[in-house]
């Protein structure tokens, strides 16, 4: 095949979601030449908003904006002596597609980090007595404390008009809002979401119980917001349409919204669609890349050169192509050498729905984000210690959608004819849940690596999982649990179910979670215990920069979303202010 070769640019991007667009129209205003390649489709905002529909089956259901196993699957086993075998239909979670990421679908939460999370590791050590925690575990600081990356965090708060109450604000502690966060440099740029009936009553319930419940922080914006880039949101109106939807209304921030339309009136900055990169080009010593190889939507080998490349896809292909270009070493199991794959982490999830004859939960009228959560059970804020186990959750009750597939109904309830449509009239908008979201610690074992078996449909190998829950993360949601029906008996509901694991649950791939996948390409403070140094920039190949979810060494209980942003806002400072000035590596090995 006769490759193709591009112009040079200064910047190639590689993926147009959160991290790509941040890096995008911050390095194109630096003056740069920089050009994104995405392998999907692209995605403006007229294509979705109204008056066009929300169609629940065919974003929710038949999965319209994210990336078909076919061109994306993986493999996932749960310890090595398995085969792994390949995932044919999303299930736990759901990767994006096309310009905008899983940025244009997630659901908008958008919560920090605590400033525990960060220092996780230093934490354990002080905390915890040795022999209580898993000698697999492989926590680890971020390296960089909360006072350097504040200021990334409450810039990309404004780029999205985040709409919250502030809880801690220069380290005063503000009425109503979350008082474990760290301290805020300035407060939330916009007011909260409405409270609905059912965030009222757990918060009430919640408060009663002791614990101190704030509205879920928002990036469906509740009022008219222009960011820091010049771009407009408009005020949520509430229609429900958010998770696995674009939104209709301009209201979600997303890449399409707070960034893109403003970085695509820049004339040194382009984009291209159906760009699938399938390696990073490096000079003969491997010290450098010298650009980016795709294919394009005419099955043509495409050779992109550039002086920097940007890794900013979803972390699970980041990962991917770090270990199909060679950068770096990748991580074995039994020695720990290498660190590409290593520290892979997902996250649990579980409930009770609560069921009340009396009370009507009007399902149609809420936002993505509606909701009061609790951050009382997160490391350092409860005695994990003492109950040996680490980690943490946030503890939430959020506004369903009115979408009618999959509507809960009391345990009996038949599952389909009459019995389900009686059960459908007479309970539908009469639940509401109480939720956990879990920390997922790494562990020696669990990892990332290119799969000896299966292929993808250019001949290259498909990554692989290996994962399973340990008992640290079990012991983690029995807790919960606990903590969970407490807060539904003080409700006094009519019916209940609830859905967590038990001490001898398996990882079950099949079933919905959440798309908050992290690690495999992990940030340090040694090439020895990481693949990239603090500003995401690769330790063997000085000109790669890997911002996003690869980057984190744990899972922490909060949405990552926030400091993906940052650490990419982190990145991109330090590329303009150092790197440009004089390449190489910006940390000493």
């Amino acid at each position: 095949m006769q490759t193709i070769t591009n112009d040079e640019v200064d910047v190639v991007i590689v993926g147009l979601g959160w991290a790509g667009s941040i890096m995008a129209i911050e390095l194109a205003r630096e003056g740069l030449k920089v050009r994104a390649l995405e392998r999907g489709p692209d995605r403006p905002p007229e294509d979705f908003a109204y008056p066009k529909p929300a169609d629940q089956y065919a974003y929710a259901i038949r999965n319209k904006v994210f990336v078909t196993p076919r061109d994306a699957a993986l493999t996932v086993r749960y310890n090595t002596a398995e085969t792994a075998l390949p995932t044919r239909k999303w299930g736990a979670f759901v990767p994006g597609n096309g310009v905008g990421g899983s940025g244009l679908h997630w659901t908008g939460v958008l919560i920090r980090p605590t400033q525990t999370d960060i220092k996780l590791k230093t934490y354990a050590d002080q905390a915890y007595k040795r022999g209580v925690l898993d000698p697999d575990m492989r926590i680890k600081d971020f390296p960089f404390t909360w006072q350097e990356i504040e200021p990334h965090m409450d810039k990309f708060d404004k780029i999205c008009g985040l709409s919250g109450t502030t809880g801690n604000l220069g380290g005063q502690i503000q009425p109503g809002g979350d008082p474990f966060e760290g301290p805020r440099s300035s407060p939330f740029p916009l007011p909260a979401l409405h409270d609905t009936l059912n965030s009222s009553l757990f918060a009430a319930a919640a408060k009663k119980l002791g614990y101190h419940p704030f509205p879920n922080p928002s990036a469906n914006v509740t009022q008219p917001w222009t960011n820091p880039y010049g771009a407009q949101l408009a005020p949520c109106n509430y229609c429900g349409f958010c998770s696995k939807y674009p939104c209709l209304n301009y209201s979600k921030a997303s890449p399409q919204t707070t960034i893109l339309d403003v970085v695509k009136r820049l004339p040194n900055f382009d984009y291209k669609t159906g760009a699938n990169v399938i390696r990073v080009d490096l000079h003969a010593d491997k010290k450098t890349a010298k650009g980016v190889t795709y294919i394009d939507g005419q099955q043509r080998e495409v050779f992109q050169p550039a002086k920097i490349v940007i890794l900013s896809s979803f972390q699970f292909a980041n990962v991917r192509l770090m270990l199909l270009s060679g950068i770096g070493e990748p991580y074995n199991p039994v020695t720990e050498q290498g660190m590409i794959g290593r520290n892979y982490a997902f996250l649990s999830v579980g409930d009770a729905t609560l069921f009340f004859k009396d009370k009507h939960f009007n399902p149609f009228a809420t936002a993505g984000a509606t909701g009061e959560m609790f951050n009382d059970i997160s490391p350092g804020n409860f005695d994990g210690p003492g109950l040996g186990f680490i980690g943490g959750a946030k503890i939430h009750s959020s506004q369903a959608s009115g979408a009618p597939i999959g509507t809960a109904l009391p345990p009996g309830t038949p599952t389909w004819g009459k019995g389900w449509k009686d059960g459908m009239v007479d309970w539908y908008g009469r639940a509401m849940k109480v939720s956990i979201s879990t920390s997922c610690m790494a562990y020696r074992g669990h990892y990332l690596d290119l799969d000896p078996n299966y292929k993808d449909p250019w001949g290259q190998p498909l990554l692989r999982m290996t994962f399973d829950w340990r008992q640290n993360e079990l012991k983690l949601q029995r807790h919960l649990r606990g903590i969970v029906l407490d807060i539904a008996k003080e409700l006094k509901p009519d019916a209940m179910s609830e859905n967590f694991l038990g001490l001898d649950s398996h990882w079950d791939i099949t079933k919905y979670v959440s798309t908050h996948n992290v690690g495999g390409a992990i940030i340090g403070t040694s090439p020895r215990d990481s693949a990239l140094n603090r500003y995401t920039q690769s330790w063997d190949v000085h000109n790669v920069f890997v911002p996003g979810g690869n980057a984190f060494p744990q899972n922490f209980q909060a949405n990552p979303t926030a400091l993906i942003g940052a650490i990419t806002l982190f990145a991109a400072e330090a590329i303009k202010q150092q790197y440009l000035k004089n390449p190489g590596p910006l940390v000493q090995a």
